[in-house]
């Protein structure tokens, strides 16, 4: 047997939407499980997201840290986003918040991997890119505001976020994910073996 995720689509027999947000809701919907019987499901809605592990040339990656008020921590984290634009390249859009939260640029572009942060209550997809061939951005930096004025960067060795993932102390799940990722790709076939930076995603279908 293929281990393989698979798409499968049980019947809903009505959806309400007790909450809207500005960028996500929350969504009831009553789903037929396989004995007939019908439960509640609760869940958040969200536009999906793109997170930039930024590789530069010394083994170092390009993190930030901020402070996220649901989990009353600051944390280290990649640099990531909303996909705010319905059917959005997320290749567009990884580069544009490479920009935005490091004033950075990145010549060669690969897909790391694509996670589900929340499958069991929310439907966030986000796919997690390979940065490669960093320089500095031309013109000026963009203009932060709210928990993104206070944020700090840094260029950290890989080993050492691995150590921090493994040993507990870093907790952000696209950081996690990809620099685990990027050891099993160096591992294993390489990265000029990862996924070209347009592949498909079924998650989040986009524009050329």
């Amino acid at each position: 047997m293929a281990i393989k995720d698979t798409p499968e689509e049980w019947t809903v027999t009505a959806t309400t939407t007790p909450f809207t947000g500005n960028k996500t809701s929350v969504r009831t919907d009553e789903v037929v499980m396989p004995d007939g019987t019908t439960v509640t499901r609760d869940y958040q809605v969200h536009p999906g997201s793109v997170a930039v592990l930024a590789l530069d040339d010394e083994g170092r990656v390009l993190v930030l840290r901020q402070y996220r008020h649901p989990v009353r921590q600051k944390l280290w984290e990649i640099p990531a986003g909303l996909l705010d634009i319905p059917g959005e390249n997320p290749l567009h859009a990884a580069q544009r918040e490479l920009y935005e939260e490091a004033h950075v640029k990145a010549e060669n572009w690969r897909v790391l991997t694509d996670v589900y942060t929340t499958s069991g209550g929310c439907d966030e997809a986000v796919r997690i890119f390979l940065a490669r061939d960093l320089s500095e951005a031309e013109g000026e930096r963009f203009e932060v505001s709210e928990e993104e004025a206070d944020m700090e960067l840094a260029r950290v060795p890989q080993d050492e976020l691995v150590r921090g993932a493994l040993a507990g102390e870093l907790h952000n799940n696209c950081l996690v994910v990809g620099v685990l990722a990027l050891t099993a790709a160096q591992a294993g076939a390489g990265l000029d073996a990862l996924r070209l930076a347009d592949a498909p995603w079924p998650a989040r279908p986009f524009e050329a």
